[in-house]
């Protein structure tokens, strides 16, 4: 079964921060090789959405709608309804988490 991937506004608007801080503090060939490699691993998701765990930070709260894969350091938080994946965040897994995935998915 192929699964519809969509992005979410607050997705998009990470894809375009990552970019242009990679860009800005490293080079533009490297923030576009990383773009391209993020796009690959979510559309990736077409085909095994399920395959990702529940991120720790919501399943330590009893939510286990949300699941989450890497491209490491990047986390890709994202919802499977039906034949659709919906993806929610690209976020540095570096970061304290906890707030920002209560904030933007419990809303």
């Amino acid at each position: 079964m192929r699964f519809t991937v969509n992005l979410v506004i607050d997705a998009e608007a990470d894809l375009f921060d990552i970019y242009l801080y990679v860009a800005q503090y490293d080079s533009p060939v490297k923030a576009a090789r990383l773009l391209n490699n993020l796009e690959k691993t979510i559309l990736r998701l077409e085909t095994n959405p399920l395959r990702g765990k529940y991120p720790p930070e919501l399943d330590r709260i009893g939510v286990f709608e949300f699941r989450e894969i890497f491209f490491k350091p990047y986390r890709i938080i994202y919802q499977v309804i039906k034949t659709n994946v919906h993806v929610h965040c690209v976020i540095d897994g570096r970061r304290d988490l906890q707030d920002l995935l209560q904030r933007r998915l419990l809303r």
